[in-house]
């Protein structure tokens, strides 16, 4: 990135920032402008509440990917329990408000750890049905919740010469620290590992992210900012039914809302908030009725999905994008550059040998076995991999060795068998454990996390499973600046803010490299480094795995450049039909006649030595000598 274009991106963001906060002012300053303008102020602080409760479901279903369609759920119960302890008290709701966040945290966390354990489109369902369950539930539990007949919440305290004056900015207040709230959220390490589950879940637990526990609980905060701002809704109100309370409809404007505006981006679901929140006022008031709105934002929701799939903030931001990119030259990557200019850096501690064990192997696999259906991928591997040393796995196409890899780390269940690392079994552990072990592995085709930018990527694997970790600032201070050394060890540091599913094949595995050192790894395992890449990388890969190799760190790699495999392994495995059928010492291995007919050929048997014994040739006079 150039220094012009780094300083036109400030005064960018400047004027982002001027704006946001000029229009802020003037809601703020709004009521105090037009003191008589109820209606207009009802409508606004409905709005703050849609955009609010969009921004929540944003944390949830925008950055982790996981689509919540009853989220309404949530108003509901804080809207009860504010209501409920209110009128059997009867004192103000707001002195409830923590509680209505409190109890829709937990509610979500009940139920998300029984359902987030899953994936697809049963989460979606539970949602649902969730909703519609705590309808029932609520008119039927009458002796509790006062059953269909609703709850009387106290009026407000203030002089009605106020209006919904306090309300307003009751909501707005509500908005905007639900707004900090997420944008903490956004810039953390728990908001990294969310988007990297929205990405590519298997490779978020490669890297150290404990996915279970992310998704509850970013289903559980999702639901505390909308729980807390249902006691102020059902002091808005005053009266609070289950028919109201829970509604479906309501959930569906969550969803238009975020859709609209951006799923996935800080405001979009601000400004999808205030667009549904207005479009549905005004089909309410001029279209006839409730009806009208019904049908308006069902059209709306197809319109969105066919022709703004990415919300209107990103097709804009995408548009603006486009427009500066024609004005700009093209920027030509020097790969040789690349290649050679390089940061030295020091690795953790952690990658050394654990004290105490290095007589055993680092990884030792016994008897590993998996089928699928009636085909045995791995049949009975034992093999074990030195700490210190850089162990090839080779074989052919099908022989097994990425099913091997996925078995070490955790994608796939083990049949039957046993897998040791560092003197601890693995093979029962997840994903995300192993990697906090100190195993990080790469991936044949790589794996980035495509949409966001690379210093993100680098930033995002989680090294231990410390809940302070992930309240960590992920794009500044320490986890950052470790990630900007470990992007300028590859030689990609300049491309820092560069999204990643731009940058060029050799590159991508060079940042998934530096992802994985993040872990602070004991051992990787690199699945064909060096395929499909320019060769000035593979050069500078090689290098990469040299010097960490001299610093403690193991490899196990997969590999069909044989020469490559022959200069930088020892020793040498090789997998057939799922069975290691040789191992040791390239100059060995390369001459086994198993393996010269399984794999490498007769071209790779060494070349004979002239023999030192002279055959015995006829003499001049005929005779033998």
């Amino acid at each position: 990135m150039t220094l012009v274009q780094s300083l036109r991106q400030r005064v960018e963001g400047r004027r982002g920032k001027l704006v946001l906060i000029g229009l802020f002012a003037a809601l703020f300053l709004y009521p105090v402008i037009l003191p008589f303008a109820v209606y207009e102020q009802g409508v606004l602080l409905l709005a703050f509440l849609l955009a609010l409760m969009a921004v929540s479901w944003n944390i949830i279903s925008g950055f982790a990917g996981y689509v919540s369609l009853g989220h309404s759920v949530f108003l509901g119960l804080g809207a009860y329990t504010g209501g409920l302890l209110a009128e059997k008290y009867q004192v103000n709701p707001l002195w409830f408000m923590p509680l209505g966040g409190l109890v829709a945290f937990v509610a979500a966390a009940l139920v998300g750890m029984v359902v987030l354990r899953a994936r697809g489109h049963a989460f979606v369902i539970i949602t649902i049905a969730l909703l519609l369950s705590m309808q029932v539930l609520v008119t039927n539990f009458s002796t509790i919740t006062n059953g269909s007949n609703g709850v009387n919440v106290p009026l407000p305290f203030w002089s009605s010469d106020y209006q919904n004056m306090p309300f307003y900015y009751l909501f707005l207040v509500l908005l905007l620290a639900t707004v900090a709230f997420a944008a903490w959220v956004r810039r953390t390490k728990f908001g990294t590992g969310l988007l990297a589950i929205r990405e590519d879940e298997d490779k978020a637990a490669a890297i150290g992210v404990n996915t279970t526990r992310y998704k509850v609980l970013a289903y559980a905060v999702s639901a505390l900012p909308i729980g807390v701002a249902g006691v102020v809704y059902a002091y808005f109100l005053s009266f609070i039914n289950p028919i109201g309370a829970f509604a479906l409809l309501t959930s569906v404007t969550i969803v238009l809302s975020a859709l609209a505006g951006g799923r996935g981006t800080l405001w979009g679901p601000v400004l999808g908030g205030f667009v549904v929140s207005i479009v549905s006022e005004v089909a309410n008031v001029y279209g006839g009725g409730s009806q009208s709105r019904l049908l308006v934002l069902g059209l709306a929701l197809v319109l969105v999905v066919l022709f703004l799939p990415q919300g209107i903030l990103p097709a804009v931001s995408a548009r603006l994008a486009k427009r500066r990119a024609a004005k700009q030259a093209v920027e030509y990557t020097d790969q040789a550059g690349v290649a050679t200019a390089r940061t030295p850096i020091v690795v953790t501690p952690r990658s050394a040998p654990s004290a105490g064990k290095t007589s055993a192997p680092l990884l030792e696999i016994r008897g590993a076995k998996k089928s699928f259906g009636g085909l045995r991928a791995v049949d009975g591997v034992d093999l074990t991999v030195e700490a210190g040393s850089i162990t090839a796995l080779i074989g052919p196409n099908g022989s097994g060795k990425t099913t091997l890899f996925n078995l070490v780390t955790g994608a796939m269940p083990l049949g039957e068998g046993e897998i040791w690392f560092d003197g601890t079994r693995i093979d029962r552990l997840p994903p995300w454990e192993r990697a906090h072990l100190g195993l990080g592995r790469t991936f044949q085709i790589t794996r980035l996390f495509k949409s966001m930018t690379v210093l993100e990527n680098v930033v995002a694997p989680l090294p231990s499973a410390s809940w302070g970790l992930m309240a960590k600032d992920a794009v500044s201070g320490h986890e950052a600046e470790r990630a900007r050394e470990l992007l300028d060890f590859v030689g990609l540091g300049r491309f820092g803010q560069q999204q990643a599913g731009a940058l060029s094949y050799g590159q991508q595995k060079l940042v998934e490299l530096a992802q994985v050192l993040m872990l602070e790894p004991k051992m990787i395992l690199l699945d064909e480094p060096a395929g499909g890449i320019n060769p000035t990388l593979v050069n500078r890969m090689v290098e990469i795995i040299r010097d960490l190799n001299r610093q403690g760190i193991a490899f196990l790699v997969v590999e069909h450049n044989i020469p490559l495999v022959l200069d930088l392994c020892d020793p040498v495995a090789v997998l057939s039909r799922g069975q290691v059928i040789a191992q040791g010492p390239p100059s060995i291995v390369r001459a086994d006649p198993a393996v010269l007919e399984a794999y490498l050929g007769p071209e790779w048997l060494p070349a004979e030595p002239v023999p030192d014994v002279v055959l015995d040739q006829p003499s001049l006079s005929g005779k033998g000598s």
